[in-house]
């Protein structure tokens, strides 16, 4: 099969999965968090098979159908902000050396898009109300949150890493038929 015919198919599909990913945190009412991160798995097997360019194109093409379609707009910047592109950019962050400073630039890529990602969600789409919930306590509850967000990320961190693992040494051979 011809190199770019194939690199569009599974840019197509994977698109397509991610989208429909992103669609059911509309129909799953704990998946804000869950699908964003299930979508930006999607695009591991993008990157190792097509590479980060075509990866790239199917993060922006789902990145922009999803402030479209996506009934869930914490969720649709939750994936554009962090998850879409994370699997992306593992593969380089994964090689920083010394494994401290991986660690750091890390958190700070995780924390700046979060920050970020919740700053438009409040200020720009006018949704006060996260802020209210939380009471008089508001400032000490978000860092919590924050903290327990952080330990999270690792946790996905590492869900790539053994997902990356999976794929390459499980499912490619026996169902792709290709070794790497």
């Amino acid at each position: 099969m011809n190199r770019k015919s194939s690199q569009v198919a599974m840019g197509g599909l994977a698109s397509a999965l991610c989208v429909l990913l992103m669609f059911l945190t509309g129909m799953v009412p704990f998946a804000t968090y869950a699908m964003p991160a299930a979508a930006g798995t999607v695009l591991l097997a993008v990157v190792i098979e097509n590479g980060r360019k075509v990866a790239l194109l199917v993060y922006l093409a789902v990145s922009f159908l999803s402030f479209f379609v996506v009934p869930d707009r914490e969720a649709a910047l939750m994936f554009f902000f962090f998850f879409g592109y994370y699997s992306i950019i593992k593969g380089p962050l994964d090689r920083v050396r010394p494994k401290p400073l991986q660690f750091v630039i890390k958190t700070l890529i995780f924390n700046a898009a979060v920050i970020a990602a919740y700053w438009i969600f409040i200020n720009l789409f006018g949704i006060k109300d996260v802020l209210d919930s939380f009471g008089t306590f508001g400032q000490y509850s978000l860092l919590v949150l924050l903290v327990l967000a952080n330990i999270t990320f690792w946790i996905y961190d590492f869900f790539l890493s053994n997902a990356i693992v999976a794929y390459c040494n499980w499912f490619r051979p026996k169902f792709l038929g290709k070794r790497k």
